[in-house]
């Protein structure tokens, strides 16, 4: 399951507070803000979907993400190696590095990073 980009950008906030109050969240929003009803429709339906938690203390709730933003983008980029380049990292790369405009610094550093990978994945 995914969130939307508008429960994404609502997860952003989460994520970056690790643990929040309605009118916390709705304080990190920039103007104009949105209405509290809509925070709280949002936040519903990501409890639902199991991306949120929360504590209750008396009428307030303390909001937590079940999910990591490492873990959540995980998913998100096998979804669309899966999807869109027939389930093949290799493919997925090709494309990344072709058709961004990536410096030659970048991937200079890139092939750093697999180079390292590598070596980890080569090791007993």
């Amino acid at each position: 399951m995914k969130l939307s980009p508008t429960e994404e950008n609502l997860m952003q906030y989460l994520w970056d507070a690790e643990k929040a109050f309605m009118k916390d969240l709705l304080e990190a929003y920039p103007d104009p803000k949105p209405a509290a009803t809509t925070i709280a429709t949002l936040l519903k339906r990501m409890t639902e979907k199991g991306f949120v938690g929360y504590k209750e203390y008396g009428n307030s709730r303390e909001y937590y993400p079940l999910i990591s933003k490492t873990d959540y983008f995980a998913n998100h980029v096998n979804g669309l190696i899966k999807n869109f380049f027939n389930n093949s990292a290799s493919q997925f790369a090709s494309f990344f590095t072709t058709e961004t405009n990536l410096s030659g610094q970048e991937l200079d550093e890139l092939k750093g990073i697999i180079e390292r990978e590598i070596q980890k994945k080569k090791k007993p």
